[in-house]
């Protein structure tokens, strides 16, 4: 579809197929956190650094991104919850996709949580999103985490490569998932999956060493790119951190190489 095919493309590096996409939903779950507390020069930040996207919730959209900065991909994100909720783990759906092509979104994305209670409401509903957005050749960007009572470990190469196979397998474009630690068992993850997979962040790191390392372990075992927030936005220089995952993610980059460009900030 044409379309898709148009809205990936400002996504995606074109010559490398792969992208460095900067989630900032987080207003949605935790509040304005450090880094976010002002939206526009967090946006402003990662567009300068070179992000081929950033991820926001709707009401941001009019508010900053686009102004000011360098052009970059817009995904809006359509499911949340807040961490004050007793059952956090249970996305809901607070965005259509319509509102997302009226705001211009180039993709849409959706969080699923599996193992838990709400698994079959939360997959009702990226079954639901996945045709809407098909109809309209908008881009699915699925984040899927295994989280819940039955999931003992969430980082577990199994049950992160039936994440990662469960968004493929239910229409998603672009699938999210957790980082497995190596880049032999993410090899493994990126393999059982047959749209692009992409790194999480996750928390907040203690150095900037261990977010590349882990990057050129995702990128080495063929992964598609990176959506990493907190490690980006909370950094002390987010354009520069964005910078130095471009040059992992497009040019190949080492880490020494990576951390040496960030040194010069």
């Amino acid at each position: 579809m044409i379309g898709k095919e148009i809205r990936l493309e400002r996504i995606f590096n074109r010559k490398t197929g792969r992208a460095v996409i900067v989630p900032i939903d987080h207003g949605v779950s935790v509040g304005p956190i450090l880094g976010i507390t002002n939206m526009r020069d967090a946006m402003s930040q990662v567009a300068d650094g070179g992000a081929n996207a950033v991820v926001v919730h709707k009401g941001i959209v009019p508010r900053g991104h686009r102004r000011g900065g360098p052009d970059m991909g817009l995904i809006v994100h359509l499911s949340g919850s807040t961490s004050l909720s007793p059952e956090a783990n249970a996305k809901a759906i607070v965005c259509s996709v319509e509102e997302a092509i009226k705001l211009g979104a180039d993709a849409v994305s959706i969080h699923i949580n599996i193992g838990n209670r709400h698994e079959k409401e939360m997959l009702a509903d990226m079954g639901r999103i996945g045709r809407i957005a098909s109809e309209w050749g908008m881009p699915l960007l699925a984040m899927i985490y295994p989280r819940g009572r039955n999931i003992k470990n969430e980082y577990d190469v199994e049950a992160i490569k039936h994440a990662a196979r469960l968004g493929a397998e239910l229409g998603a474009d672009i699938v999210k998932v957790s980082y497995t630690g190596a880049p032999d068992s993410f090899r493994k993850v990126v393999e059982g999956c047959h749209v692009p997979v992409i790194i999480a962040g996750g928390e907040k790191m203690d150095s900037d060493k261990a977010i590349l390392e882990m990057v050129k372990g995702a990128i080495e075992a063929g992964g598609s790119g990176t959506s990493i927030g907190r490690n980006v936005f909370q950094h002390n220089n987010p354009t520069r951190m964005v910078g130095a995952l471009s040059m992992i993610v497009h040019e190949n980059a080492s880490v020494d190489e990576a951390l040496n460009f960030l040194a010069k900030a």
